[in-house]
């Protein structure tokens, strides 16, 4: 006995018709009288239409059924349309192929904004506005470095980095990020927290035994 699973059937084009309405297309395109031909093609819109009566509340309802036959024929169906035939290329555009950002990241764990604001500031005239952007921008970078390594870098290696994304485009007032504290605090860590639990077990005991709670 030969068993006609679905996966040894023809890929639906349409899954939402199922798939009587696909092997009704196929029947339609065998059919040799093209009259025949038109004439059933007529008979199975309104079928879809029926399958599908939301489309109704759509604008040019008829012209998505028609579309829709002609999809599930492969575009190789030769009937009589109240509407252009449509083609593969027409409803099925290939997307325009994205261009890939070829410019690579110098420093990744600072990402590519930072070295875009650097750039930018080599344009800047203004002295103090400058050195205000460099500031926050050195404790971003602190803060960055601390995801990516999990350690504080040292201020003298911001510095160093600042300088290499500019290409010496800059000048740094090194005095003013050197007194940069981070703002990162330490993770919670599970040791932490067990240490924390016994010291408050044992000051709880402790309390108990003050009551003559104790055994």
């Amino acid at each position: 006995m030969n068993k006609n699973y679905n996966i040894y059937r023809q890929r639906l084009h349409l899954p939402e018709y199922g798939r009587h309405i696909q092997d009704m297309v196929d029947e339609l395109s065998g059919i040799e009288n093209r009259e025949e031909r038109c004439r059933r093609a007529l008979t199975l819109i309104a079928i879809m239409a029926n399958i599908q009566p939301q489309l109704r509340e759509t604008p040019d309802f008829e012209r998505k059924l028609w579309d829709h036959l002609f999809i599930m024929a492969d575009f190789k169906l030769d009937v009589d349309s109240p509407y252009p035939i449509p083609t593969a290329a027409t409803l099925l555009p290939k997307p325009h192929k994205m261009e890939y950002p070829t410019g690579g990241i110098v420093m990744k764990h600072y990402g590519k904004n930072v070295r875009n604001v650097i750039r930018s500031l080599e344009r800047l005239r203004d002295r103090e506005t400058t050195d205000a952007v460099i500031y926050n921008l050195a404790r971003y970078m602190r803060t960055k470095s601390y995801e990516y390594n999990q350690e504080h870098p040292d201020n003298a290696v911001i510095i160093k980095d600042i300088k290499k994304l500019s290409e010496n485009g800059i000048s740094v007032d090194e005095d003013a990020i050197t007194h940069i504290k981070s703002d990162y605090k330490q993770p919670f860590s599970g040791h932490q927290k067990k240490n924390g639990y016994q010291k408050k077990n044992q000051k709880n005991q402790k309390n108990n035994r003050g009551r003559g709670y104790s055994k």
